[in-house]
């Protein structure tokens, strides 16, 4: 049986809701009838022609990787809403309120977070994000006209929200930008391959896969010798300035996963690792000093490679929960 984290994450957080404002958590609710793939349709994508704005209205819990209006219109009272909003890669997401019909006075919100959060956890982690938590906010209650169109940080976002006057709601319409040097990303497909680049930059970006994984390191470049450590508790990259770390864990913030692997200097060739975990984080870590690199590929976990575990370049942490 799959775990809770890998229910809730590979449907793509579909069936997730806001918990109560005061903690701006998410909890797991009831599963909705539509099938949550669905939702991340290639076909939909290919059938809308150039200039064609594609609309539908929005679900209280609801996922979205395309681009459109989209209009929430309150049926009942609704305390307790989350749609997510997921793009490719190297693709940044702008949400802009066409529309806002909601009773800020009488309890209403309309929030939009720069990221995910999943039960108090948060991707990017604090430690990744170029924003403050409270920055990561905006709350339209508070900003109104001020800021109608917000843009994410990286290739997800959301918004939750509580309406609780029928007939009440909100229009929004989502587009998406170019991100030249993809940071910090959440994968859509348990299969792909990824070039990551830092270029001349002091920060920290995570590539994270909610999938058990081979992942396959083809290409490092960090202006260093050839060089591969396993993580030890008093050993690792920390005091090398630029590195790359493999991550393991049942959560969504790469902060509070387990480090299972350092990658401290440059090689080219091959290091190969599964990783059973529920989440898979590649993350790395520049100093500024160098145009950082690494290219890697990966594919889902299946039963016949955990039987095969001993070919690993690296052993592995981490066991799929079957």
């Amino acid at each position: 049986m799959p775990s809770a984290f890998q229910f809730q994450c590979h449907l793509v957080l579909i069936f997730l809701a806001a918990s109560k404002g005061e903690t701006r958590y998410l909890e797991v609710r009831d599963a909705g009838e539509d099938d949550p793939f669905l939702l991340l349709s290639e076909d939909l994508k290919r059938e809308l022609s150039a200039g064609q704005i594609y609309r539908r209205s929005l679900r209280c819990i609801d996922m979205l990787s395309i681009e459109g209006q989209f209009t929430f219109t309150a049926d009942q009272p609704q305390l307790h809403c989350a749609t997510f909003f997921i793009g490719e890669p190297e693709e940044l997401i702008t949400i802009h309120y066409d529309f806002v019909n909601i009773d800020c006075q009488g309890g209403d919100f309309l929030k939009v977070f720069d990221g995910w959060i999943l039960k108090g956890e948060k991707f990017p982690s604090s430690l990744d994000h170029p924003l403050t938590t409270s920055q990561r906010y905006v709350d339209f209650c508070e900003s109104g006209n001020i800021e109608r169109s917000i843009r994410s940080s990286q290739n997800v976002a959301m918004i939750f929200f509580r309406i609780q006057q029928p007939g009440n709601g909100f229009t929004v319409t989502v587009k998406k930008s170019s991100n030249l040097f993809p940071c910090n990303v959440i994968s859509q497909t348990p299969s792909g391959r990824f070039t990551m680049v830092i270029p001349h930059q002091h920060r920290n970006c995570s590539f994270s896969i909610i999938y058990p994984v081979v992942i396959k390191i083809s290409d490092l470049i960090l202006g260093h010798l050839n060089g591969l450590f396993l993580k030890k508790p008093s050993a690792g990259c920390a005091g090398v300035g630029d590195f790359v770390e493999l991550l393991g864990g049942a959560g969504l913030d790469p902060s509070k996963m387990f480090p299972l692997a350092d990658l401290c200097h440059s090689f080219h060739g091959s290091a190969q690792m599964k990783i059973g975990c529920d989440n898979t984080v590649l993350r790395m870590v520049s100093s500024g000093k160098h145009i950082n690199r690494v290219t890697f590929e990966y594919h889902q976990l299946d039963l016949q490679e955990t039987e095969t575990r001993k070919e690993n370049s690296i052993e592995e942490f981490c066991f799929p929960t079957i």
